[in-house]
């Protein structure tokens, strides 16, 4: 899983039909301290999240067990939005 910020869009009218009503996000990943971190990865949108949103996504496998995404030609999912992010200092 990774921590990330919703940051753009991609529109694509011509891809695979199993991919067709998916909403595709451009994700920044983000440290838990809310650094950008280099790079940037496209995501199917499964919990409606909007522009600037931090979000949890997983990739692979995982992402191809996110809600709707099953037999998807998917690498890359939102499975949540972050409200708060703590880190305990020991």
């Amino acid at each position: 899983m990774i921590l990330a910020r919703v940051v753009g869009t991609v529109v694509a009218t011509r891809k695979d039909p199993r991919l067709e009503g998916k909403k595709l996000l451009i994700l920044k990943p983000v440290s838990p301290e809310g650094q950008e971190e280099s790079g940037y990865v496209v995501a199917v949108d499964t919990v409606s999240a909007g522009a600037r949103e931090l979000v949890i996504a997983v990739s692979g496998s995982s992402a191809r067990m996110a809600e709707d995404c099953k037999d998807r030609p998917i690498d890359m999912a939102i499975i949540g939005i972050v409200d708060t992010v703590r880190l305990d200092r020991t």
